[in-house]
């Protein structure tokens, strides 16, 4: 019989520094949900971050995790966690939850409880919020030591705003993000231009409900599924239209089915992005582990804010360093 857990559910904000602006919107800080199970000795924690574009609220996310309250205190697990809730936020904070307080009971770190080798540092992207062409060539300019860059598209002026940014940070590699933002014909006629900067890879460039036209079009360069690719069940619906898979603890619902999604996306062939929602330290600790080799990592988030946990992991420059235990694992 598993133990019985107490549950803690918190909304947290955060401020960001200055403004983080996409395709979908602008804002200036975060609200995530922190979750905290502990068996009376030891606890554990998770950060989850409500997406509305996944149909999610703080307050929805809250009401769900709560619900499940008596269940925790009648020893449901991690394992039965990931039939109880579907993927998604709410399930992705108590399954984080349940790996860092695993950890904390067996002495050992996160990634030993999971059968991993331990981590090493990994090389993060730095992100390049959506804004004026002049404004983005001042951010790359100030960003040009950096060895890759993430830059938000995903609107009239796209051209020039790749442009300055090559400008600004000519020796960066540079990976595009258009959340969904590009019709197949902008997409068509953007795509010289991104081979010609030498963009590596192109983000989720049409909307998740109309991205078979990908598996019709030559991809000049590679292209990554991000609002297209949740968990394992989505993969079934990639193959021929994208290269690349982005993987994100808030879509997949953990940590648990993010290790199960990159080796079943590397099994059939797809390229590994890690991603994140723009969240703390705490979000990033456990992404960390499935950032592990991966071709393409981007958990700048804590980069991003003006204010993070206490604990926080350290970034030197753009290289994230395993988390602290007393943060997170």
């Amino acid at each position: 019989m598993n133990p019985a857990l107490s549950l803690a559910v918190t909304e947290e904000c955060f401020p960001v520094a200055g403004a983080f602006t996409i395709s979908r919107g602008s804002r200036t800080e975060i609200r995530v949900v922190t979750v905290e199970l502990s068996d009376g000795t030891f606890r554990g924690r998770g950060e989850c971050v409500p997406y509305a574009r996944y149909g999610e609220t703080v307050d929805g996310v809250v009401d769900v995790i709560r619900s499940l309250e008596a269940d925790l205190r009648r020893g449901l697990d991690r394992a039965a966690l990931q039939s109880r809730l579907p993927a998604g936020a709410a399930r992705n904070g108590l399954d984080c939850a349940f790996w860092d307080l695993e950890a904390k009971r067996a002495g050992r770190p996160a990634w030993q409880c999971a059968g991993l080798a331990a981590p090493l540092p990994v090389e993060t992207a730095f992100t390049l919020s959506l804004d004026t062409p002049e404004k983005m060539a001042d951010a790359a300019g100030r960003n040009a030591g950096r060895p890759l860059l993430k830059v938000k598209l995903g609107g009239e002026g796209d051209l020039e705003r790749l442009e300055a940014v090559r400008a600004g940070a000519p020796r960066s590699k540079i990976i595009v993000d258009a959340n969904e933002g590009w019709t197949v014909e902008q997409y068509l006629a953007l795509a010289p231009t991104l081979v010609r900067l030498g963009v590596a890879l192109v983000e989720q460039p049409l909307a998740a409900g109309n991205d078979g036209a990908l598996a019709e079009i030559e991809r000049v360069l590679p292209v990554c599924a991000d609002e297209s690719c949740h968990d394992r069940t989505s993969l079934t619906h990639l193959a021929g239209k994208y290269d690349a898979v982005n993987i994100k603890l808030d879509k997949t619902g953990g940590l648990t089915e993010a290790l199960a999604l990159r080796d079943e996306a590397i099994r059939q062939g797809f390229d590994i992005m890690v991603g994140c929602m723009l969240g703390t330290s705490l979000a990033m600790a456990p992404a960390f582990l499935v950032a592990q080799g991966a071709p393409y990592v981007d958990l700048d988030g804590p980069l991003l804010l003006a204010a993070d946990r206490e604990d926080p992991i350290r970034y030197e420059g753009s290289l994230m360093q395993a988390p602290d235990p007393a943060l997170w694992g």
